[in-house]
Formats: structure tokens, C-alpha cells, sequence
């Protein structure tokens, strides 16, 4: 394909930014006026007419203006794109809400937030089982014999499983145990804390022994649940899209993906492989589901060492340049608060 000229440029970025606005296919007329440039419509149309031949833009049948096509989205997103900087209200809003003092909150935060900040669907992959570690264990009694238990990771990450045990336990007793447990445990992963306990609990009572071997076992099975990283936000949010919404059957087909997740993740755990943001844009994601849409993410630290992901969802016609500060300053700032948070 041969390069485009500074002209074909200009009249690309302008058709991609007045659709991205108005949603409805752009004329030549509208080009001329928009563009800067002083050129005849009828120089326009030849123009587009390359662009068009080149698959940077299409055209729907039942008008005479183009809409851009994948490719052109790429091409925008990857020379033409001017991002915006985030406003200070926004990035208030931001650090205001991922603060080092309250891990357990920051994952569902990050993702709250990036909704919220999007109007699109917002969704954090917490780390994967490998390079999770303990930061905190609790129990809380439910019934007789059904104990909480509450595990807050390294990343902020809260996960919550039911322990189903042979006798009741005092709240003395739960705090005893996960006192003991958070204290021997905090910054070790599950395969570790399996080891670690196994020659201590040997010094401990039995019936204390059988509710914390419960919890190693517990937690280990839910850091090995791939749906247990996967936190999404806003996904009703996609309803009042009008590019998703007017094609229900897909709309279906990508709440079953969120649903099932397990794509999903994969996809979000591919940034973890790249410094700064990643743009899938229709099928480039790989998942025919996300025909027409695009999914904008970032990978985010601890310690320096990328751990998971952040990410929004939405339609191709996104403001990226609105959306891409907006996902790269939620993974910047989540990274400081889970760093400063250990």
C-alpha cells in the first residue's frame, strides 16, 4: 500500500473526527468546510474515492458520505491521533478514589472509574495466580458451621469464599487464626503458604489446624478461578450506544462474553506483555464478538513488574483521544497506589 499524502491525511482525520461526533456518514461537502484545506468537493470525492479503494473508508449503501472502516481507525489511532489531555477535574477524580490507604477498595474503584469516566464498560484482570500474594486473611462466622473467608491481595484484589467446617468457632478463635495466618503468610503466594503451613500446623491444636488448612485450600482453589481476576463495570452502559444497540443479536453475543469472560481475559492479559496502551480495534482483538467495538487497555504495576491490566470497552467510534489518558492514568495511578500500598 502506498503511503498516504499529507492531503489524504488531513481529509481521513477529518471524516474519522466529524463521524466520531455525529455518528452519521460524512459528505464531501462537510469535508470541505471542516478540513481547512481549499479544495473543490469535486477533488474531495476523488480523494475519498482513493481512501475508499485503499479500505480506510466505506461506503453504506443508503448515503452518499463515507464512514471509516477498521483500517482507517488504525491508521488514525496510529498517525493522525492528537490525545487530549486528561481535565483536572477528571484526574481529581482519579486520585481521589485510588489511594494506597485502601487496597482492598482499588481494584473495583479502577474499574468503577474508567466506566464512569467513559460512559462505556470498565474492566480491571487482577494478577494471575502466579504472582499473587497475601496481604491480609479474616474470618467471619456465618452460620454454625460456614465461616467468610476474606482474602485481600498485594494488588488489592478482595476475594471472598465460604469454609465449610466440622465445628462452630468463637470470633476469638476466627481472629486467633487469621491473626496467625496473615502474620506468617502476608507476601507469599498460595503454593508457598501450602508448604509453610504444613510444618507449622503441626505445633498448633488439631481443630485450629482444620479451619486454617481450610482456608490454604480454599484460597488456593479461588486463586486458581480465572473469573475470580475479572472485574467489569458498566457494561449496561453499551446499551444506550446507538452503534451496538441498533444490532441486538450482537449485543447478545458480547454480554455472553463478558459473561464467560474467559476470552476476555486473554485478550486483557496480551497488555501485560506491552509497555503503555494497547488498541484492539474490531477483529484485531481476535474474538468475533467484539465486531465493532474496540478495547482500549494498559498494563499496571507493583513494584515495577506488570501484574495485570486495565481496560475499557466500546464502540470503534470511541473518542480515543479522550478514552486512551483516560485508561493510561488509571493504570499509572493504580500502579502507585498498589506499589505504596505494600
Amino acid at each position: 500500500m502506498k503511503p498516504l499524502d499529507p492531503r489524504s491525511q488531513i481529509l481521513l482525520k477529518t471524516l474519522i473526527e466529524r463521524y466520531i461526533v455525529e455518528g452519521q456518514p460524512v459528505g464531501s461537502r462537510a469535508l470541505s468546510r471542516y478540513s481547512g484545506l481549499e479544495l473543490s468537493p469535486a477533488t474531495v470525492r476523488n480523494v475519498m474515492s482513493d481512501l475508499e479503494e485503499m479500505g480506510f473508508i466505506a461506503s453504506p449503501h443508503t448515503s452518499a458520505g463515507r464512514i471509516p472502516t477498521a483500517l482507517g481507525y488504525r491508521f488514525f489511532v496510529d498517525s493522525l491521533l492528537t490525545v487530549q489531555p486528561l481535565e483536572q477535574a477528571q484526574l481529581r477524580e482519579l486520585k481521589g478514589h485510588l489511594q494506597p490507604d485502601q487496597p482492598q477498595r482499588l481494584i473495583s474503584s479502577a474499574s468503577h472509574l474508567l466506566s464512569e469516566l467513559t460512559q462505556f464498560a470498565g474492566v480491571v484482570v487482577s494478577p494471575h495466580r502466579d504472582l499473587i500474594k497475601i496481604r491480609q486473611i479474616e474470618f467471619i462466622s456465618v452460620s454454625e458451621n460456614r465461616i467468610l473467608l476474606i482474602i485481600v491481595t498485594t494488588a488489592g484484589d478482595v476475594q471472598n469464599r465460604i469454609i465449610h467446617t466440622r465445628r462452630s468457632y468463637s470470633p476469638s478463635e476466627l481472629v486467633e487464626a487469621a491473626n496467625y495466618l496473615t502474620e506468617h503468610c502476608a507476601g507469599l503466594g498460595f503454593d508457598d503458604i501450602r508448604t509453610r503451613i504444613r510444618a507449622e500446623l503441626k505445633q498448633l491444636r488439631s481443630d485450629m489446624s482444620e479451619l486454617m488448612n481450610a482456608a490454604v485450600e480454599t484460597g488456593s482453589a479461588a486463586a486458581e478461578d480465572d473469573s475470580a481476576r475479572y472485574v467489569l463495570s458498566g457494561e449496561t452502559n453499551l446499551l444506550d450506544v446507538e452503534d451496538l444497540s441498533s444490532n441486538m443479536a450482537r449485543l447478545r453475543e458480547l454480554f455472553k462474553l463478558f459473561e464467560q469472560k474467559t476470552g476476555l481475559i486473554q485478550l486483557l492479559d496480551l497488555s501485560n506483555r506491552a509497555q503503555g496502551v494497547q488498541i484492539f480495534i474490531g477483529d484485531e482483538s481476535g474474538l468475533a464478538q467484539l465486531d465493532g467495538c474496540s478495547v482500549v487497555t494498559a498494563g499496571y504495576e507493583v513494584n515495577g513488574r506488570i501484574v495485570g491490566s486495565v481496560g475499557v470497552i466500546g464502540p470503534t467510534r470511541m473518542a480515543y483521544d479522550r478514552v486512551i489518558p483516560i485508561v493510561d492514568i488509571t493504570a499509572r495511578l493504580l500502579s502507585n497506589a498498589l506499589s505504596n500500598a505494600n
